[in-house]
């Protein structure tokens, strides 16, 4: 199972018709995937209170994290990082078992002209130190509102293109790491 993640509790993001284009490639390449929406988190996630009596639904997300063999997280820029939410949700989630040897791939979108790059490299700075194996062909989609729609999806082949080769090479990725 692949879990891809929408890298921000925005509703009706970019992120997430990314990450639900994504979960297409993936099911007609033969992988079982989920996309796992940020915005579903209660707001009782946010509240102090959070780190230490989790709310239901939190534990329900962290059981999905948990029984995947690969993460793809789809993260946009906020600030020249990921978002708050994104961040909170993986500080919440337990270690060290939640990333330890756990493949992550990665797929950055903002309307900026360096497509999430900052936000990319926080988060392998982060997985990494949480022992994660981080794949290392990551997408960058600049100008993302150009080329992604959220009805039509993907809007420019050569975007699709590499998208679908990253997705080739993530499954093979985790299937060498025995976790697929």
């Amino acid at each position: 199972m692949i879990t891809l993640i929408a890298g921000t509790n925005r509703k009706s993001s970019k992120s997430s018709v990314m990450a639900h284009c994504l979960a297409e490639i993936y099911a007609k390449m033969g992988i079982e995937n989920e996309v796992l929406e940020l915005e579903q988190l209660p707001p009782e996630t946010f509240s102090p209170e959070a780190y230490s009596e989790k709310p239901p639904e939190v534990e329900a997300f962290t059981r999905r994290i948990l029984d995947s063999s690969g993460l793809v997280v789809v993260t946009p820029e906020y600030n020249g990082s990921m978002s708050g939410a994104l961040k909170l949700f993986i500080d919440l989630l337990p270690y060290p078992e939640s990333f330890e040897n756990r493949p992550v791939c990665y797929v950055g979108i903002a309307s900026g002209q360096f497509g999430a790059l900052r936000p990319v490299e926080h988060l392998q700075q982060v997985f990494g130190y949480r022992n994660a194996h981080n794949f290392p062909r990551r997408v960058f989609v600049p100008a993302v509102h150009e080329v992604l729609d959220g009805q039509k999806g993907i809007l420019d082949e050569d975007l699709a293109s590499r998208l679908e080769e990253q997705a080739g090479s993530f499954v093979e990725f985790c299937r060498k790491l025995g976790r697929l």
